[in-house]
């Protein structure tokens, strides 16, 4: 059986744990670069990004992280795990954190607030509900969470999130804009996926629903079963190739 990798630094990790537990998948701690050589998909926790990248940082994970996703290999960002992933993060300490990269999205840091302004909310999740059943909602926790501003050409939206017209758009000592300045009601997104990555700016590790840990474990079983293929592709290929061909492909050391 796969051994999915849950990273470990910081945050809401062992809840993922759990939730895996609970689909009868095994899930281990990740806390040093080779520790992901053994594992066939990885889990970015929520948690405080900017504690979560110090440490990072201080083990080297993130050479071996952007390995890790190069490579095709699964990945699945919650809250501050989508900042990881994410090309682009703005907002709150701005340049001032490394990423791993891969999402091809801007990423806003704690966009709905700090902590007190934590909520949940019912939101819609059409391929979520078509892939793993059930209703078509799923009860989203944000903690501090981040919003996605834009996406591109190949990302995938999962879900979003309508923003209520009285939403404090810009505040300083100076001014602030409110409602009766305010834009139309407008959405953010709030999940998405590109090729082996997932994000999703909530925490579905805090819930009881167990369908975003499934969905994923389907992502990086297809993942697995194209790898695969491609392999015994190159092996079934022209019997004139030699057998260096076969080391063209990644190997795991």
């Amino acid at each position: 059986m796969a051994v999915v990798g849950v990273l470990a630094l910081q945050g809401s990790f062992n809840e993922h744990i759990a939730a895996l537990r609970r689909l009868g998948v095994k899930g281990v701690e990740i806390r040093k670069p080779e520790q992901l050589q053994n594992i066939s998909s990885l889990i970015i926790p929520g948690g405080e990004s900017t504690t979560m990248a110090k440490l990072a940082e201080f083990h080297n994970l993130f050479p071996a992280l952007r390995e890790f996703v190069q490579m095709g290999k699964p990945v699945w960002g919650t809250c501050a795990g989508l900042i990881f992933l994410a090309n682009k993060a703005v907002g709150q300490k701005e340049g001032g954190q490394e990423l791993v990269g891969g999402l091809d999205c801007t990423v806003h840091r704690n966009y709905f607030g700090s902590q007190i302004q934590s909520f949940e909310a019912e939101l819609l999740v059409p391929e979520l509900a078509s892939k793993e059943g059930g209703p078509e909602t799923f009860r989203g926790v944000f903690i501090r969470a981040p919003a996605v501003l834009e996406v591109g050409p190949g990302v995938e939206v999962l879900a979003d999130y309508p923003i209520p017209s009285n939403k404090v758009l810009y505040s300083s000592s100076a001014v602030e804009i409110q409602e009766e300045y305010a834009v139309p009601e407008k959405k953010v997104i709030v999940a998405i996926k590109q090729g082996n990555l997932l994000g999703t700016a909530f925490h579905p590790e805090l819930t009881a629903d167990t369908r975003w840990h499934s969905y994923f474990l389907k992502m990086a079983s297809e993942v697995e079963e194209g790898t695969s293929n491609a392999i015994v592709a190159v092996s079934r290929g022209d019997p004139s190739s030699n057998q260096q061909t076969r080391y063209d492909l990644p190997i795991f050391l």
